[in-house]
């Protein structure tokens, strides 16, 4: 049997059933089909081979995870720089954190084979979020000092 258009591996979690049911209906909305199918590699190379490449997934993931992490640190020196310590700007700074949290929570779903990546992406966040509590304090301090 031939396949067409394209072939996607998922690990074999609840997690994942649910998004493939997720799949299929929007796939369907579209008018297309999706076939899935429960495998089992055949030796374990073919598994190591799998298991790296979803790795490499993730930690291109992560990687760019930690990058937008490490801009909010930027944009929060950046503000101290010009010391512009607004309500408006600390709203933004805290959408952009929660945003960066959501983004690190799909991650961290999809992480079922425990990347490599994972703790330098907890760094950033950690730095990101201990940013915006200094610019929340100074915005504080400033606008109800």
């Amino acid at each position: 049997m031939q396949l067409q258009k394209s072939v996607v591996a998922f690990p074999d979690t609840e997690d994942f059933r649910t998004a493939v049911t997720r799949v299929r209906a929007s796939v369907a909305d579209v008018g297309g089909s999706v076939l899935a199918l429960r495998s089992e590699p055949l030796d374990r190379q073919d598994d190591a081979g799998l298991v790296t490449a979803w790795n490499e997934a993730r930690a291109d993931e992560y990687a760019e995870l930690a990058a937008e992490c490490e801009k909010l640190v930027a944009e929060i020196d950046k503000e101290f720089g010009k010391g512009k310590f607004t309500l408006a700007e600390l709203d933004e700074e805290e959408a952009e954190l929660e945003k960066l949290r959501s983004w690190h929570a799909r991650i961290r779903a999809r992480d079922v084979h425990h990347c490599d990546g994972a703790a330098d992406a907890e760094e950033a966040l950690e730095r990101a979020a201990e940013a915006v509590s200094r610019f929340t304090t100074a915005v504080f301090d400033r606008t109800h000092g």
